[in-house]
């Protein structure tokens, strides 16, 4: 069958991993150890109307109809998006159908080679898309209490983050406590803690305000995820080259935001083992953000407030991290700035832009110029060390194995 039959064959083409000493094909012996460090949920439709308080259910995201019979996601903070009647096939209609119950979730792993994965939500994406925080707090929490009833007892290779409506300090806090005595392995927050476009009135994460809610994780020692199109309606631009335009500028560019407000405001400097990350946005722009952060703190030193010990950038290589699926470009850069350690590779299970079930080809497409211990490390041991993973026993040998044949 060729490509105009089947649009996602080219999905499958790879170069091999010949002279790899380990590989990442799911029946490999030599596998790679593994963590997709995102994923996405897939909730049922009542999943925030069976725990939410009877007085939010009316504001709830949903479907209406439009005069004309036409359906409408309805959400407080988006503007109302047309649902078009498409027709999955093929493996697009296995992605759309796959991950429903952790079992299934489990299998999908093993098929991809997959050890471990970090999963956000997918309907639950709208939990902050409201300006109203208590609204939103609320929603946080429904999620929060559907994940744990589903994922708790796999927690140890289905982790969900637990959700964080960061603009409520007060009750973020609270939250924060509630999920690490439940044993969540990290916090997902909003890249911008009020909903909304931006506004110099809105509080942000470099706003000393903020500092009980960095408190808490540090002490909870949960990492801060931020991801993808979470703090502002992404779908801003219409018509032509619409599409790309939103996913860009409107969806990946704003996660930058959240990572340099923690770099360069101190934050990290009070509050020294909080671990913070963006989640989907890809990192061919992290070496970029480095390198833009510190020029602006040296060039405009003398209106930069406060005086920080390390420029900007050291704070993300010590406590930061990123996620990406295929990004050549930020893979090429990895070595030249030092970023092995910050990156985090992700199936993006099972959203269609991710590369859920043919990951091994698209690892083989992008990580042929790295080293063995490179591509080891962002596949699946710095989520392992960030998130609290354990390897199993069969990799730390495999590694062992390695680094002293290595030096034979």
């Amino acid at each position: 069958m060729g490509q105009a039959q089947d649009p996602n064959l080219w999905r499958q083409r790879s170069p091999g991993s010949a002279g790899w000493p380990r590989s990442p094909r799911a029946d490999a012996a030599n596998k790679f150890f593994i963590v997709s460090a995102d994923c996405h949920a897939q909730e049922p439709a009542d999943f925030l109307a069976a725990r939410m308080p009877a007085a939010y259910r009316e504001r709830l995201p949903g479907i209406v109809l439009g005069g004309d019979g036409t359906k409408y996601q309805k959400t407080e903070g988006f503007r109302p998006i047309r649902l078009n009647a498409l027709k999955f096939e093929g493996e697009d209609r296995e992605r759309a159908e796959a991950g429903y119950t952790p079992e299934a979730r489990l299998a999908a792993l093993e098929r991809d080679g997959i050890d471990c994965e970090i999963i956000f939500p997918n309907k639950g994406l709208t939990v902050w898309a409201t300006p109203d925080l208590l609204f939103s707090q609320a929603m946080c929490r429904a999620w929060n209490d559907w994940a744990w009833e589903t994922f708790g007892p796999y927690n140890d290779r289905l982790a969900p983050m637990a959700c964080i409506a960061a603009g409520d300090v007060a009750g973020s806090v609270r939250e924060i406590e509630r999920a690490a005595r439940r044993g969540f392995r990290g916090l997902a927050l909003p890249c911008k803690p009020v909903w909304g476009a931006p506004d110099h009135e809105h509080p942000n994460y470099n706003l000393p305000e903020f500092d009980p809610l960095w408190a808490a994780a540090q002490d909870a020692d949960l990492p801060l995820t931020f991801h993808v199109s979470t703090g502002r309606d992404p779908r801003t631009a219409r018509g032509n080259g619409g599409a790309v335009i939103n996913y860009a500028v409107h969806s990946l560019a704003p996660t930058m935001e959240p990572l340099v407000n923690l770099c360069a405001s101190g934050v990290i400097e009070r509050f020294p083992r909080l671990r913070f990350g963006s989640i989907e946005a890809g990192i061919g722009w992290v070496p970029w953000m480095l390198t833009a952060m510190d020029e602006a703190y040296r060039k405009h030193h003398m209106w930069v407030r406060p005086k920080l010990e390390r420029l900007p950038s050291e704070y993300f290589r010590s406590n930061g991290f990123a996620s990406f699926g295929e990004d050549p470009p930020g893979l090429d850069l990895m070595r030249e700035y030092g970023l092995g350690a910050n990156f985090l590779w992700a199936n993006d299970f099972p959203h269609h832009e991710g590369t859920w079930p043919h990951s091994a080809a698209a690892i083989e497409r992008t990580m042929g110029q790295l080293a063995d211990s490179e591509r080891a490390a962002v596949l699946g041991l710095n989520a392992a060390r960030i998130f609290k993973f354990e390897v199993p026993a069969r990799y730390r040998d495999f590694a062992d194995a390695a680094e002293v044949a290595s030096h034979a």
